[in-house]
């Protein structure tokens, strides 16, 4: 996606100040203007078909209609559109059901102005960013069972050693801890990474993290991945 310039962005939620507070720190970035509001899902249908934003940001919880399901009727009205995701929970189910709904980012309203705007750049660009608060909410699960990893086998050709490398990717270790973690070289484990985002077509390791997510890839310690035998 290459949005014209300044980026479009819309906003939703269900709060009139934080629409406000929104809107403020748009007008305050040079390359960012806010073209539409909302202030629940059924009504951002309406605004986005007139406004035609580059970029959403979308509250989750909402009368009338959540943030998920219009995630999911944006995306596929107008699939040149990108959601981010902007909440105050982190609750796993939330954070599970933006990413499915096709949302490119999620991040907690305590984001700061400035990783705020850099997400929106990034969302504007096909890039995907998570708040650390979303990927631990979705690694706390006491009742996840056995790895399901067929799908990224099939669809993406990762290896089984592939697959374990982007689980530790998904529980948050960079390159070193991985290495550490499987015993091998931090070269080794940077070329296991960079393979990781070179198949799935991905360009950091957000991207990589969210595309996991989506598929469903839980990270419980207790899995167990299906290797060849």
């Amino acid at each position: 996606m290459n949005p014209s310039y300044p980026i479009r962005v819309m906003v939703v939620d269900d709060h009139g100040m934080v629409r406000r507070g929104l809107a403020t720190i748009l007008k305050v970035k040079a390359d960012l203007e806010l073209v539409g509001e909302a202030s629940d899902g059924q009504e951002a249908l309406q605004v986005c078909e007139q406004a035609q934003p580059d970029v959403i940001l979308m509250d989750l919880v909402m009368p009338e209609m959540g943030g998920a399901e219009a995630t999911r009727l944006i995306r596929e009205r107008w699939p040149h559109i990108q959601v981010v995701a902007l909440t105050s929970f982190q609750e796993k189910e939330l954070v599970r059901e933006a990413l499915q709904a096709g949302a490119i980012g999620y991040l907690l309203k305590n984001v700061s102005a400035d990783d705020l705007a850099a997400a929106i750049r990034e969302a504007a660009a096909g890039r995907s960013t998570l708040a650390p608060e979303a990927i631990q909410a979705l690694i706390q699960n006491d009742k996840a069972g056995p790895l399901r990893s067929s799908d990224l086998t099939h669809e993406f050709g990762l290896t089984s050693r592939e697959l374990e490398v982007l689980l530790l990717m998904v529980e948050g270790l960079n390159n070193p801890e991985i290495a550490d973690r499987l015993v091998v070289s931090r070269s080794t484990a940077k070329a296991h990474v960079s393979n990781i985002l070179s198949k799935l077509g991905v360009s950091n390791r957000a991207e990589a993290i969210t595309l996991a997510l989506q598929h469903n890839l839980a990270a419980d310690p207790r899995a167990r991945f299906d290797r060849p035998t």
